[in-house]
């Protein structure tokens, strides 16, 4: 009977020890700065985010200009030209607001043009770690660049290069 039992544990053991799952590790940021098409997109991206901010800019220093001249000439105004003057004060400041919202709100012009950019690339290394996940039997991969909780990992559970050589890009 001991010996049944030992068997069963032992088979039991193996069994279970088989079923144990696979993973592996990629570096998002590594593989990223090996995609050529990705340092274009930011690049592009930074090009297009600098002109807007300038343009947002100027907008607000014509509000402040507007609003130091009121302030100059504010007694020599009649109430008339005051409220005439505040209200375009305020109108072009609320321009600069919108402007601002227009380009870099949550779902403004900066984000639009970053999903059509970005969206590609991510899209092809997805579809290369799955690649490399199904031929090499992974069942989960994590991305180790965004993941604060993985103190150490061994070397030799990290595929980014083969993502890469699956993209093109040999390292």
């Amino acid at each position: 009977m001991k010996k049944l039992t030992l068997t069963l544990l032992l088979v039991l053991a193996t069994t279970i020890g088989a079923m144990a799952q696979k993973f592996a590790l990629v570096d998002m940021e590594y593989i990223l700065k090996n995609v050529p098409s990705y340092e274009m997109a930011n690049e592009q991206l930074n090009q297009v985010s600098q002109r807007w901010q300038k343009e947002v800019e100027n907008k607000a220093k014509e509000a402040e200009t507007l609003y130091k001249n009121y302030q100059a000439d504010m007694v020599f105004l009649t109430d008339d030209q005051k409220k005439k003057r505040e209200e375009e004060i305020v109108a072009k400041e609320k321009e600069a607001t919108e402007l601002r919202n227009q380009y870099f709100g949550p779902e403004g012009e900066l984000y639009k043009k970053r999903q059509s950019l970005m969206k590609p690339i991510q899209d092809d290394i997805y579809n290369a770690i799955k690649k490399v996940s199904e031929e090499r039997g992974y069942q989960v991969i994590f991305d180790r660049a965004s993941s604060a909780n993985i103190i150490y990992a061994s070397p030799r559970i990290d595929v980014s290069n083969e993502v890469l050589d699956k993209l093109g890009y040999s390292k």
